[in-house]
């Protein structure tokens, strides 16, 4: 075998490796979520397995002539990841709820045969190389640089390029089609084998195009579902990954369904000024509350940053939101399509003076948790310089068992507003077996609880409100969430 193609051939095997990784996590997400404890168990095993399949790949080149293994290896990683959407489609919803065990568990019986068995073609093309002692180091260095580069580039190629552009499934075929075709032609002399491993891989392939996934759309970020209301004909609810994110009424943009929608609007209504509104809403969804400010408050200026751009194009074609200046006339939306953060900060950073927001909806989400980057002090001290002095900042916050999150935001936002409450049914502060959305509403004006109160009754809400000295019992002395610390995932304590 030639220097080129040795390299060519361990190039290409780390890099699927990092592919089969990063495509993990997405395919994995309608089931065990988003978070950083999925990426750890998915990092963690995944190296594992390369373990495994370096030490095994070693020793097997020392008990047999490594020429006769590389192409089976390709062939079984290459088809083993092909079955990796269609193990995961089959046991992921038995692993709902089953945090870190559930995870390792899922990416193991997926994932660790196909990236051992790519990650022993490394040692074995070592083997074949090294034809003199003297040369081991320059031999061992060079194929674990190409191998490291390849790793790079499918890791950068998968995550800024295939992901962004193509579904998920396809890519896996395709990948495991390119690594069976390789491990073909390398047993090209060993008719019978390639002709087998050729059949297999074509079958698998094939039941990975019969056996659908769970989206009807495979964004970026997430797995989305549109599913229509059984009880309304022109109700739709958006589902992302693991959770129902918005519910939607085609005919009727002022019907509201969900609970802490229904407790977005009840104190907006209390604390904002009549008459039309300037409002940002950080996350999009569904978009329901710009549709609903559009319809409600006609002369508005609602602006959403939402960061992935297919949630757009699934509102407009499937939710009912119209973006044009004469959708809701004399009402407008607008949609800025990338990260609140940095989307909010350009904005504060404009030699153009931008009108203060009246009301900022705070809804964005990267499975059951809010991306740290939005819970911190410092994004809130910057949503507070974009507001008017009395505007009103609500964010939607999903707990459950010690609440450690929703305690740690409140306080975070007290740092930044002289007012917050919250709202929330009377169990989701007391009985530690139950959860869900909570609302944190945070102003420098006063906060009109009464008015709240009425609202959130008048609209059917199961809320009550808490704040001042009651808020501080409930909410204790937490760590106030910054830049430097926020751990909301380990915070969190989602039984699902």
């Amino acid at each position: 075998m030639s220097r080129t193609l040795a390299r060519a051939l361990v190039f290409f095997s780390s890099a699927s490796v990092l592919v089969l990784e990063i495509l993990a996590g997405r395919l994995m997400a309608p089931y065990v979520g988003v978070s950083l404890e999925t990426f750890t168990g998915i990092i963690g095993t995944v190296l594992a397995a390369i373990a495994v399949g370096s030490w095994v790949g070693g020793r097997a080149a020392d008990r047999q002539n490594p020429a006769d293994l590389i192409g089976p290896a390709f062939l079984v990683g290459g088809a083993l990841g092909m079955l990796a959407p269609t193990i995961i489609a089959v046991i992921g919803p038995g692993m709902r709820g089953g945090g870190a065990v559930g995870i390792v568990t899922i990416t193991a019986v997926a994932f660790f045969l196909p990236a051992a068995a790519l990650s022993a073609v490394t040692p074995l093309i070592v083997k074949l190389r090294l034809q003199s002692l003297a040369q081991t180091g320059q031999v061992v260095g060079s194929f674990s640089a190409v191998g490291t580069a390849g790793a790079l580039v499918g890791t950068f190629v998968t995550g800024f390029v295939l992901l962004a552009t193509l579904p998920t499934r396809p890519v896996v075929l395709g990948l495991g089609a390119l690594l069976v075709v390789t491990g073909v032609l390398l047993t090209a002399r060993r008719r019978e084998l390639a002709i087998q491993g050729a059949a297999a891989a074509g079958l698998i392939g094939l039941l990975l195009v019969v056996v659908d996934g769970p989206c009807q759309w495979e964004t970026a970020y997430s797995c989305a579902t549109v599913v229509e209301d059984p009880d309304n004909a022109s109700g739709r609810i958006l589902r992302l990954d693991q959770l129902s994110h918005s519910y939607v009424d085609l005919d009727d943009p002022t019907y509201l369904d969900f609970r802490y929608i229904k407790d977005f609007v009840a104190a907006v209504e209390a604390q904002a000024p009549d008459g039309p509104l300037v409002t940002l809403g950080v996350g999009g969804g569904g978009f329901t509350m710009p549709r609903y400010f559009a319809a409600t408050r006609p002369g508005s200026d609602n602006l959403v940053y939402e960061i992935d751009d297919a949630l757009v194009d699934i509102g407009r074609s499937e939710l009912g939101l119209e973006t044009s200046a004469d959708a809701y006339a004399p009402s407008t939306i607008s949609i800025i399509t990338e990260d609140a953060r940095i989307a909010l900060q350009r904005r504060l950073e404009a030699t153009d003076e931008a009108p203060p927001f009246d009301v900022i909806i705070g809804d964005a989400f990267s499975g059951t948790s809010v991306p740290w980057h939005l819970t911190t002090v410092e994004f809130i001290d910057a949503l507070k310089a974009a507001m008017a002095p009395s505007g009103t900042y609500v964010m939607n916050v999903i707990d459950f068992g010690n609440r450690d999150f929703i305690r740690a935001e409140v306080v975070t936002a007290r740092e930044v507003f002289a007012n917050v409450a919250v709202l929330a049914p009377a169990a989701y502060f007391d009985d530690p077996n139950t959860g869900g959305n909570f609302v944190v509403v945070a102003t420098d004006a006063g906060i009109d609880r009464f008015t709240i109160e009425a609202n959130l009754a008048r609209r059917g809400s199961t809320s009550i409100v808490l704040d001042g000295t009651e808020l501080d019992r409930w909410v204790g002395d937490p760590r106030i969430l910054t830049d430097d610390f926020a751990p909301v995932d380990q915070m969190l304590d989602i039984p699902y």
